[in-house]
């Protein structure tokens, strides 16, 4: 660690700093609302962004649980990183996979923005989709949900960013679309919003609605200077919620989720495993000390595991945990 004389020297010395981003409109958002918060506090500093195309934008035409591999929308950027070409990385931290390449680490957690999903639909509420209706959704976990719920609902696979996904109730003839909260509400979307869907019936993805910034371990001046911008109850929630799913080995293609909150010093999460037509699912919540997240993450990773949800995944990933 610096010592602090040293620390703020060095952080006076940082003229230049490129943040990483993907190219889609709510990815620019993000990465923007990055850059201007460091702008304002190190007004000297001269912060730029630099696009990079990940996997995740450009194989469009396959359902991502087909896709296989983690980090589909970070790898690319974690290259450029490790290569010098850029210092921060802005990623929604959903995409984020538990295990980060060597040398490379998260600086900091942001506050989350509403972390539910929500409904588009014409008007529609949940609740009263005619039999049958067409849902568009990226997500497995969405899909195992809601169709535990609704058995007669159809699924439909839809990809890209928030605005094509949105035009696709046209194109696709769909009832309604599912998407997060958080990325309608930053764009400016939420006026479309029929429901904001609850967690007990659908339960965010890990790290839904929070922003993690990513930089390398030896980058000690730029870490510090981000630090402003972590958020430490979101962090430990979000944290709870990656020890989940580092236990149970999932990624963002795999019908799990989980969620965080915490009410005063306890932390809640709660948590599901699901098989992806929803005919199978298995839940569960523990509470404990915040400063604990990673074990109740883990603590519930394999409750869950050992009450079915082992057997689930093992079908999901076709191979035994």
């Amino acid at each position: 660690m610096f010592e602090l004389p040293a620390l703020e020297n060095a952080l006076m010395t940082l003229k230049q700093l490129t943040i990483g981003t993907r190219g889609s409109r709510l990815a620019l958002w993000q990465a923007e609302w990055v850059r201007s918060r460091i702008s304002e506090r190190y007004p000297e500093c001269n912060v730029s962004l630099l696009i990079i195309k990940t996997s995740g934008d450009m194989i469009l035409d396959v359902p991502l649980a087909k896709v296989g591999g983690k980090g589909l929308f970070v790898k690319e950027i974690e290259e450029a990183m490790l290569r010098g070409e850029i210092d921060i990385a802005v990623h929604s931290m959903k995409d984020v996979p538990t295990e980060f390449p060597r040398g490379l680490g998260l600086a900091c957690i942001t506050a989350r923005e509403d972390p539910r999903d929500a409904l588009i639909s014409r008007g529609v509420a949940f609740a009263d989709l005619p039999q049958g209706a067409r849902i568009g959704t990226s997500a497995l976990r969405r899909q195992a949900q809601l169709l535990s719920v609704r058995p007669d609902l159809e699924m439909v696979e839809i990809r890209g960013n928030v605005e094509s996904r949105l035009r696709k109730m046209e194109s696709e003839k769909l009832d309604a679309v599912i998407l997060a909260a958080a990325g309608l509400k930053r764009l400016g979307f939420d006026d479309l919003v029929t429901e904001y869907l609850p967690p007990a019936l659908s339960l965010p993805a890990i790290g839904q609605g929070a922003l993690g910034l990513e930089c390398r371990l030896d980058g000690t001046a730029t870490r510090e200077a981000v630090s402003f911008l972590n958020d430490p109850a979101t962090a430990l929630c979000v944290m709870a919620e990656r020890a989940f799913l580092r236990r149970c080995e999932g990624g963002c293609q795999v019908p799990i989720a989980a969620h965080a909150e915490m009410p005063g010093a306890e932390l809640r999460l709660a948590a599901f495993i699901g098989s992806v037509d929803g005919g199978r699912s298995v839940s569960g919540v523990v509470s404990g000390p915040a400063e604990n997240c990673d074990a109740l993450g883990a603590e519930l990773a394999d409750q869950l595991l050992a009450r079915g949800g082992r057997e689930i995944l093992n079908e999901v990933y076709g191979k035994e945990l």
